[in-house]
């Protein structure tokens, strides 16, 4: 993962409503929650929830399913684990003088 899309990914985490809904996300496991689920548990308006909905999708932290009139959230656990192990593959190694 470069720099950009790995500061496009914290970037979007940094918002504390994104950061709720990736949590929740991810809580959910493999089948994900629907956007209704989402609202009710976080309690955000529609539109707003919306908003963010995209710009996790957007950083690829999410994606989404459509069943029918239905459409599920499902945290994408390959980007996370790119984001972890970028972040932990810095640890330690030192600087360049």
């Amino acid at each position: 993962m470069n720099d950009e899309l790995l500061a496009k990914c914290l970037a979007e985490l940094g918002n504390i409503t994104r950061l709720r809904i990736f949590k929740l996300l991810v809580k959910a496991g493999d089948e994900g929650i629907t956007v209704g689920r989402i609202q009710e548990e976080l309690e955000v308006p529609a539109s707003t929830l919306s908003h963010h909905i995209t710009k996790l999708v957007s950083a690829n932290l999410i994606f989404q399913k459509r069943e029918g009139r239905i459409l599920h959230c499902i945290a994408n656990y390959d980007t996370l684990e790119l984001v972890l192990r970028e972040l932990q593959n810095q640890c330690c190694i030192g600087l360049e003088n």
